[in-house]
């Protein structure tokens, strides 16, 4: 019995026809960039423009994928040469991909220093990265450096064995300033607004607590840019592993999945040479500020609430909640009558349309993304999903009965997951414990509850926190999500919006 073929470059010239592979010369490919955080979004997406690129224009920009966390890669992707099939899905169709940019991945987990051998490479003229919100060490509702953080104090201490996503990043630069003196540009692909600017605040505060003149050598010598990236990817499944095996008769151990729908807009904002991934169908803009805002706002605003709500409601999957008739009606209302007046205007988009495609998305049922993949740090990633248009609404005076809802599902997501609670379900956030802390000693307090929660500075901002009209919608929701009939605070939140919605209607009429 023949046992079944792992991709690698060997397998390249005898993949089935209907898996596309790359057309350039994957042997003449030498790496130029580097990037922080090889998970499924990654190989969707940076990795993806990058091969069309070099399909397009062939160049030195080779990828050198790094993890600092789990998983290792060295198993999956390096056994295969930095090769894995990116599967796009939409309900019931699929197009198979092998991806050839990825030239080599390194392992940093257990020490930083197989990531600053290749950080402090001058080959490497770029690094992009994906370690999500939490990869920054900031404080979410400021972006400063959070210096208390345990890898922050551990850092500083110990600057030539960093462990955080800044201490690495600066002990590289600081390196390269010792050996070679070039440029770098540190490109965030996380889902933060203003990412450039807060990747810089935490690099800069980390490097002026090294001293030494190292924060003016950076600020001459790296860039920042800002981006905002999309494509929803959701966790890898076994399943998804093996149905490769099935459909095309080769084992890959790094399959990614993807929907159609790709964006990638960036700043021009840089150290030095930079792809030119805007012939891949990037955009480089001089602000990418109103992009980040409408993608934030909407998209992840719509992913975040109908998680954290699909959960309360008993469901496992974003397409399980948007075709729920309740929490579509709400979500599509929440979007077009409190989101979209917060929006600054955006070049070439429509902001009604936009909402309408990010809402036929997520329907789309092939792309199994669970609610509690989605949930987890719902923390740091309220403010500018939720909180921020809350705030601009409240400035207006204008109605935020229906986005507070979703901040009080964030809430009582976290709520049920404590010891008092009867753990529902098992929760991934860096305020889970502060959570359940608040709640085994609060118990089932509504009011007690909320007051407690919006007393984390490093959430809500403390002038949010103590506007009357949001401590009492936030209130009056949790104290419905949190009863026998949590989808109660969605039908009464659509039914006192309307009512305020015809009250205004008759007073603009007279």
């Amino acid at each position: 019995m023949n046992s079944i073929e792992r991709l690698g470059p060997r397998l390249l010239e005898r993949l089935p026809a209907a898996v596309q592979k790359p057309s350039y010369d994957r042997a003449a490919l030498s790496p130029g960039m580097a990037h922080l955080g090889v998970g499924a979004f990654h190989r969707c997406h940076q990795a993806e423009y990058t091969d069309d690129l070099l399909s397009r224009r062939f160049d030195r920009w080779g990828i050198v994928g790094i993890n600092i966390r789990p998983p290792a890669l060295t198993k999956t992707l390096g056994r295969q040469d930095g090769l894995y099939t990116r599967l796009i899905r939409e309900n019931d169709h699929v197009e198979a991909r092998v991806i050839g940019s990825i030239v080599k991945v390194v392992d940093s987990q257990d020490s930083a220093a197989p990531a600053l051998e290749v950080l402090v490479s001058a080959d490497i003229e770029l690094v992009t990265m994906t370690v999500t919100e939490k990869g920054y060490c900031h404080v979410p509702s400021t972006g400063a450096l959070d210096l208390d953080h345990p890898d922050i104090v551990h850092d500083l201490a110990n600057p030539e064995a960093p462990r955080s996503v800044p201490g690495i990043l600066t002990r590289a630069l600081e390196r390269r300033r010792a050996t070679h003196g070039r440029k770098l540009t540190l490109l965030s692909c996380d889902n933060i607004p203003t990412n450039g600017v807060i990747l810089e605040n935490v690099v800069r505060s980390f490097a002026e607590r090294r001293g030494n003149g190292l924060a003016d050598w950076i600020a001459a010598n790296a860039a920042f840019p800002s981006a905002m990236v999309d494509r929803i990817a959701p966790a890898v499944t076994q399943d998804d592993l093996d149905s490769v095996e099935r459909r095309f008769g080769y084992r890959d151990a790094a399959v990614a999945v993807g929907e159609p729908f790709r964006q990638w807009v960036i700043e021009k904002k840089f150290a030095g040479r930079m792809p030119r991934w805007d012939l891949a169908g990037a955009t480089f803009v001089d602000d990418v500020t109103p992009f980040e805002h409408l993608k934030m706002r909407v998209l992840n605003g719509a992913q975040t609430t109908l998680a954290t709500l699909g959960v309360l409601a008993g469901l496992e999957h974003t397409s399980d909640a948007i075709a729920d008739p309740l929490l579509s009606v709400f979500v599509r209302r929440m979007l077009v009558e409190q989101t979209l007046p917060t929006l600054m205007p955006v070049a070439g988009m429509n902001p009604s349309a936009y909402v309408e495609q990010s809402l036929g998305r997520l329907k789309n049922t092939a792309i199994r993304h669970r609610n509690h993949q989605i949930a987890t740090d719902g923390s740091q990633k309220i403010v500018q999903r939720l909180l921020n248009p809350i705030r601009d609404r409240l400035n207006l005076g204008a109605s935020i009965g229906l986005l507070s809802v979703p901040v009080a599902g964030w809430m009582a997501y976290l709520i049920l997951a404590s010891a008092r609670f009867g753990k529902r379900w098992p929760v991934s956030d860096p305020y889970a414990g502060k959570v359940a802390a608040i709640a085994d000693e609060t118990g089932h307090d509504a009011r007690a509850l909320a007051s407690a929660i919006l007393a984390i500075d490093t959430i809500f901002d403390p002038g949010l926190a103590a506007d009357e009209t949001f401590r009492r919608a936030v209130t009056s929701a949790l104290g419905e999500l949190l009863s026998g009939d949590p989808m109660a605070a969605v039908r009464h939140s659509l039914e006192q919006d309307e009512v305020a919605r015809l009250k205004r209607s008759k007073q603009s009429a007279l």
